[in-house]
Formats: C-alpha cells, structure tokens, sequence
C-alpha cells in the first residue's frame, strides 16, 4: 500500500509516537499526517518545522533526518497527494469496462479529491509555490499523469490517434478539476452525487456519442 493510500485513513498517528520509538516508515507516515493538519490551517509561509515536530512529539533533529527542510517535507506531502489523485483515477478506469461508469467514475475521482477533509486539492491545484521546481513538477503531474491514463483508454476504445485521444483526454481532466472546484465553492446547492451525474453526461454525449466503441 502506498503513503497516498495511507495517508487519508492515518489520523491516529497525529498522537502516535510520543515517546515511543517507530519503524521509519511509520514516523514518516506521522510526520506527514501531522504536516498535513500544520500546513492546512497555516498555510506553507506561516508554517514552522519547530511547530510540526512539537505536535508529532518528537526533536526537531528526527524531523530533520526525514526531511531536509520545510520545502522537503512540503514536496514529499504534495507528492502523496498527487498520488492519491492519480490512483484514483487510475481506479475509475480500470474498475468496469463500460465507458459511460468510466466517464462518470473518472469525473468522481476528481470531485472526491477535491472534497477531501484534508484539503489536499489545495496544496495541488492552488498552490502559490509553484516558483519551486519540486512544486510546479507534482502540480504538472497532477494533470498530465490522469491525461495520460484516459489518453491510453480512449485510444485503445475509440481507435483514435493518440493526438486526438489526448486532446479529449485534457478536456475530460480540465473539465472535472475546474467543475469540481466551482462546486465545492457552491455546493450547498447541489449535491456531490447531482454534480458528478451532470458533469459526466455532459463529457459522455460529447466523447460517447462522438467517438463510440469500436469494434
């Protein structure tokens, strides 16, 4: 199992390991989960390493032998995020072979990442460090890595040329990450459930009745 699929369910280890001496990967694990909470309602200037390593319960020596600097530790969270977005998605491909469920998944996959508790879609898709090379890396990866899993479907379903099938691909992706953040500015007015239907059906008449299966 991956950090990214970790991450969301360890909310345990933010008062895991006060004194007590954990597998590297398991301090890892709580650093990030603690990071997490610190960054989200801090944001990334006003954070301090001092403040983290105070909530994990440990020095700020162990702090840095798993992250160099704040940056480090920022980038290592991002990345976890942008993982969990691309499995995701990953998921809603591969989970039915019936490509209106896939569409309408894939349009899930987006709308959930960005309702998320932890509030990783803004570290992924309104950061202000994207100036950082490390940053604007998994901020890129964030989009092309989902565009290059619906780019690989649609050519294998649709017969279409990778170039056309990427195009599509980028207006599914571009679609749902900039839907799903209008909603989640607006849902009380509709529900997540409402949202994903409407969105998908507008992507499916467009990709399903434009390019069907081909045979």
């Amino acid at each position: 199992m991956t950090e990214a699929a970790r991450l969301p369910t360890t909310s345990r280890l933010r008062q895991l390991g006060r004194g007590v001496r954990l597998p590297k990967r398991k301090r890892r694990e709580q650093l990030l989960a603690v990071a997490q909470d610190v960054f989200a309602a801090n944001g990334y200037h006003a954070t301090a390493m001092d403040e983290i390593a105070e909530r994990a319960g440990v020095s700020k020596p162990v702090l840095y032998q798993h992250f160099p600097g704040k940056l480090d530790l920022y980038s290592a969270l991002l990345d976890v995020h942008v993982d969990e977005l691309i499995a995701a998605v990953k998921e809603a491909l591969s989970s039915t072979t019936d490509n209106k469920q896939r569409v309408k998944n894939a349009v899930g996959a987006f709308y959930d990442f960005v309702n998320s508790e932890t509030g990783a879609y803004r570290m992924v898709f309104e950061s202000d460090l994207r100036g950082e090379p490390a940053v604007q890396a998994a901020v890129d990866r964030a989009t092309e890595a989902p565009v290059d899993a619906i780019t690989k479907t649609i050519t294998s379903d649709a017969g279409l040329s990778e170039d056309k099938a990427r195009l599509l691909a980028s207006g599914l992706v571009g679609l749902s990450q900039v839907s799903a953040r209008f909603w989640l500015d607006n849902h009380n007015s509709i529900s997540r459930d409402d949202a994903v239907s409407l969105i998908a059906t507008l992507a499916w008449r467009g990709i399903g009745a434009g390019f069907p299966l081909q045979q």
